[in-house]
């Protein structure tokens, strides 16, 4: 049997890390540790986490294209009226709920300011 990973954590590019940091907060990230290059005013590298959830973010060297993210993130919610209802409050933009054969919940899409799909599902 081969050696399992203890951890697997995707990293994202993005325009502007703070930017990102605001947004995922929202979520209910909370950031684990950033790294400010020296000279910086802000932080190009940034580790988040909520609970088991983690999401590394680092400063993109080339351009953000929104319609060339196709990684989707998926956050799962017991309630997903409820957490649609939620990221509205807080002024995040959803879309409708969708009913998929694997998400009989429902499921929506929310995009961040880089345009990376997030998935909330209830499965």
């Amino acid at each position: 049997m081969a050696l399992l990973p203890r951890a697997f954590v995707a990293m994202a590019h993005v325009a502007d890390v703070s930017r990102s940091i605001a947004f995922y907060e929202k979520l209910g990230f909370a950031v684990g540790n950033t790294f400010v290059p020296p000279g910086a005013s802000g932080p190009s590298w940034a580790w988040l986490q909520w609970g088991q959830a983690k999401l590394m973010i680092t400063q993109a060297d080339q351009p953000v294209v929104a319609e060339q993210q196709t990684v989707l993130f998926y956050l799962y919610y017991d309630d997903v009226p409820e957490a649609k209802a939620s990221l509205s409050r807080l002024g995040i933009e959803t879309g409708p709920i969708n009913h998929p054969f694997y998400a009989p919940g429902g499921e929506f899409r929310v995009v961040d300011p880089d345009g990376y799909c997030l998935m909330v599902s209830h499965t």
